[in-house]
């Protein structure tokens, strides 16, 4: 299992959104205990003291599957700013819960209907905190 580390500040935001889909003012899947288990587990740093090879939320990042050589491009984000036709990913589905927090190289898998896939974080191409972006 990797090592995953959170920004205080994705914590409490994620935290929120969490409640917020339990109490349904926010669509979410049906499930949010494997977020809240990585959550739970993570190691959470300041924004200033983020690593620069970390996913955090509003990051960029390639990703390439390891079963089959095909790569995406995706952006980590809050449940109301997902939009799959942009590639920005709610943090809410699976493939982001999987890599939110990991490192550039880690590979995580996730339960896809065909089985599991495995992932590998090839590039982390924006990263707000690296970028200086620590509002975000």
């Amino acid at each position: 299992m990797n090592e995953i580390i959170i920004s205080t500040l994705d914590m409490a935001r994620l935290r929120t959104c969490i409640s917020k889909a339990r109490s349904g003012s926010l669509n979410a899947p049906v499930d949010l205990t494997p977020l809240t288990r990585e959550l739970d587990r993570a190691k959470v740093l300041t924004p200033e003291k983020m690593p620069k090879d970390r996913v955090t939320m509003n990051s960029v990042v390639k990703l390439e599957y390891l079963n089959n050589q095909k790569s995406l491009k995706i952006q980590l984000v809050y449940p109301e700013s997902s939009d799959s036709g942009q590639n920005k990913i709610s943090v809410f589905a699976p493939v982001a819960t999987a890599i939110l927090g990991c490192k550039h190289g880690d590979v995580v898998s996730w339960k896809v209907p065909s089985g599991e896939a495995l992932l590998r974080i090839s590039e982390i191409i924006y990263q707000p905190e690296a970028a200086g972006d620590l509002h975000l």
